[in-house]
């Protein structure tokens, strides 16, 4: 199975990746391990639109393609989640008010649960005090934020100045991403790390939890 992900991916096969991604699973493939070799196929094509073979066609096409993978597998990746206690921490993760875009945010909710995240995803279009709320409720050791469009810069900031108003910054280590994120936008809204990659997102808050007193199970 894992020739023909890759086989669909380099070849841009859009309309074979669902059928491919189904029998697999009633063939009992995990849903963690078809995730990640979907995601490895991703990076080589990353490659090679860094490299000039591919251009920008490519590239969103195989983005879609693995928008539709990730259709397909949350929901399994969820159940096992829910049926194990075991997590090493805690996410709370929106796309703020300003910005509808969720593609990149879901992906990173993937990623984040198949490393063994809990994940609460309330949304996008998330206006800061439901950030703070959930940051309430849930006490999670990170707060993650996507936006692909510049409007989002503002809220992202609002979400970082409620939190510290009500002092709960120092609780919480605060991760943005999305294309319309760098290191300028980290410094503007007070974040504690910025990418724009979902595989190297998910690689920061482990180290935040490898680094920190509360990587105990919660």
């Amino acid at each position: 199975m894992t020739h023909r992900i890759a086989e669909a991916f380099q070849k841009l096969r859009i309309g074979e990746i669902e059928g491919i991604i189904h029998q697999a699973m009633k063939e009992g493939s995990s849903p963690y391990v078809l995730i990640r070799e979907c995601q490895d196929e991703m990076a080589k094509i990353g490659k090679k639109f860094e490299s000039g073979e591919y251009f920008l066609g490519e590239l969103i096409i195989s983005a879609k393609m693995f928008e539709k993978v990730v259709q397909i597998l949350s929901p399994e990746i969820k159940k096992e989640e829910q049926a194990s206690q075991k997590t090493i921490g805690k996410i709370v993760l929106g796309t703020p008010k300003g910005d509808i875009h969720d593609l990149g945010k879901n992906i990173f909710a993937v990623l984040a649960r198949v490393a063994g995240f809990e994940v609460i995803d309330i949304g996008v279009d998330v206006v800061p005090g439901r950030f703070l709320e959930q940051v309430r409720i849930e006490n999670p050791h990170i707060v993650g934020m996507s936006g692909l469009i510049t409007t989002v810069y503002p809220s992202m900031k609002e979400v970082v100045d409620l939190l510290r108003q009500h002092g709960l910054r120092d609780n919480v280590k605060i991760i943005i991403g999305g294309g319309a994120t760098g290191e300028e936008a980290r410094r503007f809204v007070g974040a504690d790390a910025q990418t724009l990659d979902a595989a190297e997102g998910v690689r920061i808050c482990e180290t935040f939890i490898a680094n920190s007193n509360r990587g105990e199970t919660k």
